[in-house]
């Protein structure tokens, strides 16, 4: 497969095309954002952590009924997906209070919600991803009733995979954020990645931080962490 014109260059990969016009290649840098891409660092190997730790989740959870962009993983840094347009949603998941969700409601980091909570933020770094409910994404045509329905749908069923699967792990899932695309024949499926970068996840018993979060709050750490999640995960999912 033949990498031809950059698609898409974002805070931790990029996209091309290749000579399969229905085929996308994704290449991850080792580039870290936070705070809205204000903070930015690095550590050797992240890109490759995240490409094959998402490349194992992205199988699983087909394997589960998941349908998704994966196609194929052709080198440590990059892999083949499905061209998919990009639904500009958003998708976070919400297991425990924590980050800004504890900030804007006034609950304690950890507490457990009473129910999953489902949130969407509008896709556009100039307005700084600004949260969106259902009605207003229809309202400025973003996605239709049907479409968020099915995103809910999908998230709902991927929380649940996902949260069995780090429990396996001695892992607890946080929260999580997601990205839909449709595919060239209108199904939506799961897009982008799942990693460290996207999750937060808290070691079980002691609540350590074992995300992005270490180096987004400055707490040390950072590359341990995304060393420490893939090692348990290749150990479960390979054994």
């Amino acid at each position: 497969m033949q990498k031809l014109d950059m698609l898409y260059s974002g805070k931790a990969k990029m996209v091309y095309k290749t000579d399969d016009e229905n085929i996308y290649m994704v290449e991850y840098r080792d580039d870290a954002t936070a705070l809205n891409g204000l903070k930015k660092g690095s550590f050797p190997g992240k890109g490759i952590i995240n490409n094959q730790m998402t490349n194992m989740i992205f199988k699983y959870l087909g394997a589960k009924g998941i349908p998704n962009h994966f196609v194929e993983e052709i080198s440590k840094r990059e892999t083949l997906v499905k061209k998919v347009s990009i639904i500009p949603l958003e998708v976070i998941v919400r297991n425990i209070a924590a980050g800004s969700f504890s900030t804007r409601y006034g609950i304690e980091e950890g507490t457990a919600l009473k129910s999953v909570v489902l949130e969407y933020s509008y896709k556009n770094d100039a307005l700084g991803d600004p949260l969106i409910n259902d009605y207003q994404a229809m309202a400025i045509g973003l996605a239709g009733r049907e479409d968020l329905d099915t995103i809910a749908a999908l998230a709902f069923k991927i929380n649940e995979e996902l949260k069995a699967l780090f429990a396996e792990i001695d892992l607890k899932l946080i929260d999580f954020k997601l990205e839909f695309g449709k595919t060239v024949d209108g199904e939506i499926i799961l897009a982008d990645e799942i990693s460290p970068d996207t999750c937060r996840l808290w070691q079980t018993g002691t609540d350590e931080k074992m995300d992005k979060d270490r180096f987004r709050r400055d707490l040390g750490g950072f590359k341990e962490a995304y060393e420490q999640v893939f090692a348990r995960l290749c150990g479960f999912l390979t054994q």
